[in-house]
């Protein structure tokens, strides 16, 4: 019997290393300049995510299979979920009938549960998804004005939880922790403390701090406050820092992401909850309407551009994963399957595409590239740049003008990407020196355009 125990031990983890065969090129870190993540051989890692907060909740295992396998094939490559979810996850059952926890106890999950759970994620690694995932929703610590708790968490239990999570999943190469869950932490209060708590448990579970990729999703916050790196950029944990902007239009997140992204030590940055496509605008439907693709392919290019290493799409039916029969928050909707094919979810791939078409980890943030580098958000020409190349982005087609001899060549090609559908302008090719004015294909509303610049001795295909 002694000689059995081992046996089934080994067993398991090798299971669980066989369900992330997708994931070849090894769990995720942060890359030697700090700006990015990488795979453990180095391999750049783009982190293009979607909001699925309700997934381990209300989906059944059909339908997380439907969900995770049209988002891989949308070019998607985290998927954003919650363990103890918002929609009275503690009370109300997942579609398996079970809950997460015996007794709304921290310290006691319900293994049916989280068996669900493993499902998922070993699903998410079959089609090459990250899980990013949320141990809990914040109003399990902090139920503010809105969401049904209860508050069940304590620094010392919010320990013990996060170490039976970091063990559990210990041998699941794809994913990312995320702490925070929609919730500002309180000044005089034990807030801080039970999420430094809980990273703290999830290293010891999953053996160490080199083990375990760990950031924070804040709610909307000031500029100067910089996202979650306000509380946590100098805690070691945070391996890199999270912005959310309000659900908004003209909101200069860039800003923000420029904050967090200057703080020291330099750690990666990125909006991680920007406006959702079919969300209503601030919340407020009647007067502003709900938003659409062009809305959340601003914040895509901008955040970008402004130096983050990875961004989050969101939809307003996806994250509550709406269907026949469940109340609707916020206004109307249309069901998560029909969703899946919104216009903006579509167009992240052509995101993605551009941003891993040419070298991804020596590119930076330069407004200097640009003289008319400071409009409103609404007509915001945002730059960045590698050392052979550049993208600048204009949100309404206005003409802008490049300071040149900013990348390497004696000259450089350039071509218009259209963020709509992926198609791309070429044109000739210029002297790298002196100021060039370029005016885009089209202009005015919806009417967004990607100048892409490179040396043109490098031969860089078409993005």
């Amino acid at each position: 019997m002694r000689k059995i125990v081992p046996i089934i031990a080994l067993l398991l983890t090798v299971l669980d290393v066989l369900a992330q065969g997708a994931f070849k090129s090894g769990p995720l870190k942060v890359s030697d300049n700090h700006r990015y993540l990488v795979h453990q051989d180095g391999t750049p890692f783009f982190y293009m995510g979607d909001t699925a907060w309700e997934l381990f909740h209300r989906l059944n295992r059909e339908e997380a299979d439907r969900y995770l396998k049209r988002r891989a094939e949308q070019g998607f490559t985290v998927i954003q979920a919650v363990g103890l979810a918002e929609f009275d996850g503690l009370n109300v059952p997942n579609a398996l009938g079970d809950k997460p926890l015996l007794n709304n106890d921290p310290t006691t999950p319900n293994e049916a549960y989280f068996k669900h759970v493993d499902y998922i994620i070993d699903k998410a690694a079959e089609n090459n998804l990250v899980i990013g995932f949320l141990p809990t929703w914040g109003d399990k610590v902090f139920k503010s004005s809105w969401g049904n708790g209860p508050e069940v968490f304590n620094p010392k239990n919010a320990r013990t939880y996060g170490q039976w999570l970091g063990n559990r999943y210990k041998n699941r190469q794809n994913i990312i922790w995320i702490l925070g869950g929609d919730r500002t932490p309180r000044d005089g209060s034990d807030d801080v403390a039970i999420w430094r708590a809980m990273a703290e448990g999830i290293e010891a579970g999953v053996g160490g701090s080199d083990k375990a990729l760990m950031t924070f999703h804040p709610q909307p916050n000031s500029v100067q406050d910089g996202g979650s790196s306000k509380w946590f950029h100098q805690d070691s944990w945070l391996d890199f820092n999270m912005h959310q902007n309000g659900h908004c239009r003209d909101t200069p997140i860039y800003d923000k992401i420029t904050v967090s992204y200057n703080r020291t030590p330099a750690k990666p940055t990125m909006d991680a909850e920007p406006i959702y496509e079919d969300h209503p605008v601030c919340f407020n439907v009647k007067d502003l309407g709900t938003s659409n693709a062009y809305d959340v392919r601003i914040y895509a290019y901008l955040d970008l551009f402004a130096g983050a290493h990875g961004h989050t799409y969101g939809c307003h039916d996806i994250w509550q994963m709406y269907s026949p029969n469940r109340p609707a928050v916020n206004g109307p909707h249309i069901y998560w399957q029909e969703a899946l094919e919104l216009p903006g979810a579509n167009q992240m791939k052509i995101v993605r595409r551009l941003m891993e078409s040419r070298p991804l980890l020596d590119r930076i943030p330069d407004q200097s590239l640009i003289v008319e580098n400071n409009y409103a958000p609404a007509e915001r020409i945002q730059a960045t740049r590698g050392k052979d190349y550049a993208f600048i982005y204009t949100t309404a087609g206005k003409p802008f003008t490049v300071n040149l001899d900013k990348i390497s060549g004696q000259t450089l090609k350039n071509a218009w990407l259209n963020p709509r559908t992926g198609e791309v302008k070429e044109n000739s090719t210029i002297a790298n020196k002196g100021q060039q004015k370029f005016t885009p294909p089209s202009a005015g509303y919806g009417q967004d355009w990607v100048l892409v610049l490179d040396d043109a001795a490098k031969n860089y295909p078409a993005p």
